[in-house]
């Protein structure tokens, strides 16, 4: 097959040149990794610094359209120069990467609940009981992708959806209107007919891939070629007002679960039409708020950042830089932290101090990552 293919040129812009790294996205990364990680420890007030309360869609949508984008930057972009065999191949490697840091992480995860409660204290809060009760049939199921405790479960939909992205790749090279329209067909489907990938002891997957997907495929298509085909309806007035006032929208209904006197703005027709927002099946409410959220961000950030970088940037660059191993260690630190809150106090500054402290060693162990690889990769390979 020949290394150099004609429909590459749709994915590879003018940023995209050699060396380019797009510092926003990775901003963005380490951002969410720092919501992720509030968010993650239960009963935590500092939740209201971040997007869960404000809105129908939080970090997870972001998260998942990000890796999408970022995989047809990395893969798509690459793909005239490497071929077709060393773009799948680490395509296919990346997906195993997460696959290993998922089983790492339930390994990790079962030894730090069995540490601070012997197996028995803690495992409804982590969904880790089935693990103790019946350990052999767990990990079984880990490995097929079927057993996620909590916080971990969006790993295996990650899995998948990095797994089957060769597959999708050479798609939306080749038609990308079709498979656009085809994974919007999927994501209706969800909605129509409840499609979803069974997970163990019962129920589903909690972030189901048939529904992510959609913004995974939105995200990859945007980067190969998809922006400039909308960029004059995202540049529009029109559509800024309308996401603006979705937002807004949002803001009120997000807010009425909390206050509750809130409620008298919504009308009953619309109580009726939103409910219920499913987040495992990425309810239309969730799509529609992240679109919005997605306008509005690309209206008021430039397309590149110039001039010197502020540290707290800084910080979230070399989190969302490792994204995968900082995602994994916020998951293990958020649930010290409840541990902490739960055993020592759950007083509002012990609360600040967890969230505070458990970033700051979440950008340190990043930064020594970012560092490590840095000089890893002046020596030669051995494998």
């Amino acid at each position: 097959m020949s290394q150099h293919q004609p429909e590459t040129s749709k994915v590879s812009p003018p940023h995209e040149r050699k060396g380019y790294r797009d510092l926003r996205l990775d901003a963005c990364r380490g951002l969410a990794l720092w919501f992720i990680f509030v968010n993650h420890i239960p009963d935590n007030p500092l939740v209201w610094l971040t997007l869960r309360n404000y809105g129908f869609s939080d970090t997870s949508e972001v998260f998942v359209f990000v890796s999408g984008y970022t995989c047809m930057l990395a893969y798509g972009g690459a793909l005239g120069e490497q071929g077709w065999l060393t773009i799948v191949t680490r395509a296919l490697r990346r997906g195993l990467e997460i696959y290993c840091a998922f089983l790492l992480l339930l390994v990790a995860y079962f030894a730090l609940i069995w540490l601070t409660g012997g197996g028995e204290r803690f495992v409804d809060e982590t969904n880790t009981g089935w693990f103790f009760k019946n350990p052999g049939e767990a990990i079984f199921r880990a490995i097929l992708l079927q057993y996620a405790p909590v916080n971990t479960d969006i790993l295996p939909t990650f899995v998948l959806l990095h797994l089957a992205f060769p597959a999708l790749l050479w798609l939306l090279l080749r038609i990308p209107a079709v498979t656009l329209v085809a994974s919007l067909l999927l994501y209706l489907m969800v909605q129509l007919r409840s499609w979803h990938v069974p997970a163990w002891p019962s129920g589903e997957l909690y972030f189901n891939p048939f529904a992510f997907q959609l913004l995974f495929v939105f995200g990859a298509w945007y980067a190969g070629g998809g922006a400039s085909l909308i960029r004059p309806l995202v540049a529009s007035r029109a559509m800024l007002i309308a996401a603006i006032l979705y937002l807004v929208f949002s803001l009120i209904v997000a807010l009425s679960w909390q206050f509750h006197i809130l409620n008298i703005l919504i009308p009953d027709g619309v109580v009726n039409l939103i409910y219920p927002i499913y987040k495992s099946h990425l309810a239309p409410v969730r799509l529609l708020h992240f679109l919005a959220l997605a306008v509005v961000v690309s209206r008021l950030t430039p397309p590149d950042l110039h001039g010197p970088v502020r540290p707290y940037a800084i910080a979230m660059i070399r989190c969302g830089e490792n994204s995968l191993s900082m995602y994994c260690f916020g998951v293990l630190l958020s649930f010290i932290g409840m541990v902490i809150m739960t055993d020592v106090s759950g007083s509002l500054t012990v609360q600040a101090a967890v969230s505070v402290i458990g970033i700051a060693i979440m950008v340190l162990a990043a930064t020594l990552a970012t560092w490590e690889a840095r000089l890893d990769r002046r020596g030669p390979k051995l494998f």
